[in-house]
């Protein structure tokens, strides 16, 4: 597991080795959910509250950032 960045108990991290379509991890204690890092769609889980519109508001302010980690720890799937 990478941790990509922390905003108070919200976690956004990318998984090595981890399947298709390339995303990232927002893990909350109250709610997890895996982002679709092309277009920030909803691929698996549950975003909540401000918590999530937080995580997601710096994950598109910061996606160069994630797309670097995806593809440093994920490196037979490269996105651009």
């Amino acid at each position: 597991m990478a941790r990509v960045h922390t905003i108070g108990k919200t976690i956004i991290t990318v998984y090595a080795n981890d399947h298709l379509p390339p995303h990232f991890h927002i893990v909350h204690p109250d709610f997890e959910a895996l982002i679709v890092i092309e277009d920030f769609s909803v691929y698996a889980g549950d975003l909540k509250g401000p918590a999530g519109r937080s995580a997601i508001e710096w994950a598109r302010a910061n996606v160069a950032e994630i797309k670097a980690e995806w593809n440093r720890v994920n490196p037979r799937y490269p996105v651009k």
